[in-house]
């Protein structure tokens, strides 16, 4: 394999599979299941590939591949990944293989399911690997466009009690909230390219351009609540909870685990790499507003009794620690909201996971009925105590990792916000210990005694999903190295 096809093949192998499922019988649903896993296999052997091959002691852009499409306006499919993008490539890769095992029960149209998810799994990998914003744009409208059949298909509606939302109500939420972001990312990039004047949408030419300051404090904002809509920035973040608790098990995994994550990421690689005065006018603003992310979705989980909407509003808040190492501006914090990226990747389609195995055995999510499930349920029992611990940042896991080096850089730049960060890390722990305790370790009612553990292909997912968040805890290295190689000259722009 070389290195300079490799990023087109990451790209091209889930879209060409895509294509080849079309042509399967939908009948051959055993067929399909098989296909779908080899290819997701090799969706991650791809993604593993590019992260080892990626040499943090080189930095910049690397297996690198150009070609131009249309030259009269300056677009080319121009790959290329940085020590960030090859982090993210790799979750990319991990929640894409761990999702379709979950998904191998499916018996409703799994054919088109499949179909959709590796388009979705397209454009993902394309926004994590284009050096280009017309095709930067072109793959995050890949990424979200198949999610409103996703969810509105396959999806499942919430009746809990006077409080009723329809699949098909999540789902054009969904696509309303993200295609107003996308609105305002297209405009961003437009003004970029007309301002620029260099006839060209290649980030690495436009890095060059000292664009006038003005300009900057009016774009900076646009493109940070363009892209912010989809990694869940308050207070446009209304549409996730919705999105997260219509979709299917597998579509949970990913919207959560990867494509929110499609939106912090371009804040950093386009917002504040092209922008560093603009960034640095409005990072007190990006801070303030993400400090809510974490305190506001801390305090709505305590108040859920949906299990599902418990999990959706902590990943609200947990992007907030996204969104505030990002704010700092400063090398620490930056990487850990990059590390963060991946450790609530793992940690959040785990989650979701773990709630559509309950939901599978049990029928309901409400956490004041559900009580004492580890007595039939050990091995979920056990996969659910380290999401839990993960998330309210117990050392030893990824999440403790990852939100330390967040409160090091708020603590650093804005010492009162990071004290309300640690106040939002204290809501998570009540309110993920209590729900331990009572769904999991309480006396288990006679209605559950004919429970049963997850599935085979289940556990194995769930598994390798834990041995992720528990080598990361202990072993944060490789993937910090890679990280500080990019975020490093990032900063270093705008004398950070």
């Amino acid at each position: 394999m070389q290195d300079n096809y490799v990023l087109g093949l990451s790209v091209l192998v889930p879209f060409a599979g895509a294509f080849v499922l079309a042509f399967v019988p939908a009948n051959r649903s055993d067929l399909i299941r098989i296909f779908a896993v080899a290819l997701a296999s090799l969706c991650f052997a791809l993604s593993l590939y590019i992260f080892l091959s990626y040499d943090h002691a080189l930095g910049g852009h690397q297996l690198r591949q150009e070609h131009v499409w249309v030259e009269s306006l300056g677009i080319s499919f121009k790959l290329g990944v940085d020590g960030v993008s090859a982090v993210l490539i790799l979750l990319n890769g991990i929640v894409l293989l761990a999702s379709v095992i979950v998904s191998w029960n499916l018996q409703t149209r799994n054919k088109e399911f499949f179909i959709l998810l590796f388009l979705l799994v397209t454009g993902v990998y394309g926004i994590f690997e284009t050096i280009d914003l017309f095709f930067l744009f072109f793959f995050y409208e890949l990424a979200v466009v198949p999610m409103y059949l996703l969810i509105g298909v396959w999806g499942s509606s919430t009746d809990f009690g006077s409080f009723a939302r329809t699949k098909e109500y999540g789902a054009m939420k969904l696509v309303l909230y993200l295609t107003a972001g996308s609105m305002l990312v297209w405009i961003a990039l437009l003004a970029i390219y007309a301002q620029a004047n260099l006839g060209t949408f290649d980030l690495e030419s436009l890095q060059t351009v000292e664009f006038p300051v003005v300009f900057q404090q009016i774009f900076f904002p646009i493109l940070v609540v363009g892209f912010g809509v989809l990694a869940g920035l308050w207070p446009f973040h209304t549409w996730s909870p919705d999105g997260h608790v219509a979709a299917p098990t597998a579509v949970s995994m990913l919207h959560a685990g990867v494509l929110m994550k499609v939106g912090a990421y371009p804040i950093l690689s386009v917002a504040i790499t092209l922008f560093p005065e603009g960034a640095q006018d409005w990072a007190p603003v990006l801070m303030g507003l993400a400090t809510i992310n974490v305190l506001y979705g801390a305090i709505a989980a305590i108040s859920q009794h949906d299990l599902k909407y418990v999990v959706a509003y902590s990943s609200v808040s947990h992007m907030g620690y996204v969104l505030m190492g990002l704010a700092t501006l400063e090398p620490i914090g930056v990487s850990g909201a990059v590390l963060q990226m991946f450790s609530h990747g793992i940690m959040t389609a785990l989650f979701f996971a773990l709630v559509g195995v309950i939901y599978e055995q049990t029928h309901i999510r409400d956490i004041t009925v559900l009580e004492g499930l580890s007595k039939r349920m050990g091995v979920t029992g056990i996969f659910f105590t380290v999401a839990a611990l993960t998330s309210l940042g117990l050392p030893g896991l990824s999440g403790f990792v990852a939100e330390f080096l967040v409160f090091v850089g708020t603590f650093r730049t804005y010492p009162f916000l990071g004290f309300l960060a640690i106040l939002g890390a204290a809501i998570t722990a009540v309110y993920m210990l209590r729900l331990l305790s009572k769904v999991f370790f309480g006396p288990l009612p006679s209605q559950w005694e004919g429970l049963s553990d997850a599935s085979r292909h289940e556990k194995w997912a769930m598994a390798s999903l834990v041995l992720v968040l528990i080598g990361v805890g202990v072993w944060p290295f490789p993937l910090i190295r890679l990280i500080d190689s990019s975020v490093n000259v990032v900063l270093a722009g705008m004398g950070g």
